[in-house]
């Protein structure tokens, strides 16, 4: 198979293996909360105190982990890969940067980027944020959410990555459900497109029929094999 395109797509699996909790465990809660209740547009507006301190403890819960053997081997893959190389997170964790990839999107969002609403300009932002954080662009408080993609909400970079799709020889997702749209049909557009489909995860994926292959195990092991593979 001659490939010179690949498209990634990451999701919450990837960054288990560096002890962060996967999105949503199978008790429908996320790290103890209903998704509902923090990761919606009208939780926002509803109860901005306690989204803040959801997030808030999440951007925290970053400096205490590191990237792992996964991360690492795609910043190695990103770095070597003479094609086209296009990483597409579903995390809103900042590891694949840690690890040194460049060729990045963050269709979610990220944690470590805040968004203001009264003058729409995004920055980079660490520590805690809350309801009283001021706009460092246009000074306003009180305005500033996290730069984060809720339910209910458009992901970033879609015209961007549906191009990447079009054009790729090879579609690799790992550690994501499959439940998640858009992300969810990936593999169907990379398929359609003639993309050869590989996915890596704990247990096949709700999409699992729509790859080409299916390799199961822990991403810090796939992961570093598989590019191997690919740079050999």
């Amino acid at each position: 198979m001659d490939v010179r395109n690949i498209v990634i797509l990451t999701g919450a699996g990837i960054s288990a293996d560096s002890g962060l909790a996967t999105f949503r465990g199978a008790d429908g809660l996320w790290e103890g909360h209903h998704v509902e209740d923090v990761a919606t547009p009208e939780a926002y507006r509803r109860d901005p105190a306690l989204v803040h301190q959801f997030y808030d403890a999440r951007r925290a819960r970053l400096s205490e982990v590191e990237p792992n053997a996964a991360h690492h081997a795609l910043a190695r893959l990103d770095a070597e890969w003479p094609g086209e190389l296009l990483i597409v997170t579903q995390n809103v964790d900042d590891l694949h940067e840690r690890a040194g990839a460049k060729r990045l999107l963050h269709m979610h969002g990220e944690l470590t980027s805040g968004w203001c609403l009264a003058c729409d300009q995004r920055f980079s932002w660490s520590g805690p944020m809350g309801e009283g954080a001021s706009c460092p662009s246009c000074q306003t408080t009180g305005q500033v959410r996290p730069d984060i993609v809720w339910f209910g909400e458009m992901p970033y970079d879609m015209e961007r990555i549906d191009a990447a799709l079009r054009n790729a020889d090879l579609f690799v997702s790992i550690g994501t459900s499959g439940a998640v749209y858009p992300a969810a049909g990936f593999v169907q557009s990379a398929r359609y497109c003639g993309a050869h489909c590989i996915e890596m995860n704990l247990e096949p994926s709700q999409g699992s029929l729509f790859f080409n292959e299916t390799r199961l195990g822990r991403a810090r092991d796939l992961v570093p094999e598989w590019v191997e593979e690919v740079l050999a």
